[in-house]
């Protein structure tokens, strides 16, 4: 269950997402973000010890909002097949950077300028969302019981290509380049997913 954010903590989350994608981390200060979510300092420090403190915070609000996103998008494909479902989920994943190109400057560009904690964040959530390609290829082997399961390292470099590939995209093409990539996704998605067990030799 989703837990309640208070309207002025919401705002603050809201301005630094959006300070860090106009201004960059490094250059973006607690002075840009309480103007921008047009609270004073006091209630920011209420709310959060430091600039990096909000950001963190942000970033795992918006894997969150992300992986509910994803998951509805799932469930509604549930019934037409896991690659339908793939697809769902991966769109899913598109259109949210699409629809909010400062989320996905800050959480795809600016997070590797944030620091240590924030990378260690990144990593939890690469792993958190490799989950999702596990729970796939279990779809997959209950049709095809011979497949073989991806190691959970595998899974990762998954995920965290995909995501460095969006980045990419997001940078040198914006926003109307992302949903490009759906295919691309999805078909390495399947080349990791859709390898079978080596048959046994006779003895």
């Amino acid at each position: 269950m989703a837990t309640t954010v208070s309207p002025q903590r919401a705002r603050i989350l809201d301005a630094v997402t959006r300070v860090v994608a106009d201004r960059g981390y490094e250059s973006a200060t607690v002075a840009d973000v309480v103007r921008a979510a047009g609270v004073s300092r006091t209630t920011f420090y209420e709310q959060f010890s430091s600039k990096e403190a909000c950001f963190l915070a942000a970033y795992a609000e918006a894997c969150d909002a992300l992986d509910e996103r994803i998951g509805a998008a799932v469930r509604a494909a549930d019934g037409a097949g896991w690659r339908a479902q793939l697809r769902a989920g991966i769109r899913a994943y598109l259109d949210r950077l699409v629809t909010d190109t400062a989320l996905a400057r800050t959480f795809l560009h600016e997070v590797h300028a944030a620091g240590p904690a924030a990378l260690s964040f990144r990593d939890e959530a690469l792993r958190r969302f490799s989950g999702r390609y596990h729970a796939t290829y279990e779809q997959a082997r209950a049709v095809d019981p011979t497949l073989r399961e991806p190691p959970p390292d595998a899974l990762y470099v998954l995920c965290a290509g995909t995501e460095q590939l969006a980045a990419a995209r997001l940078r040198t093409g914006g926003p109307d380049a992302l949903p490009a990539l759906e295919d691309v996704f999805c078909a390495c998605a399947e080349a990791l997913l859709l390898h079978h067990e080596p048959e046994s030799e006779e003895p």
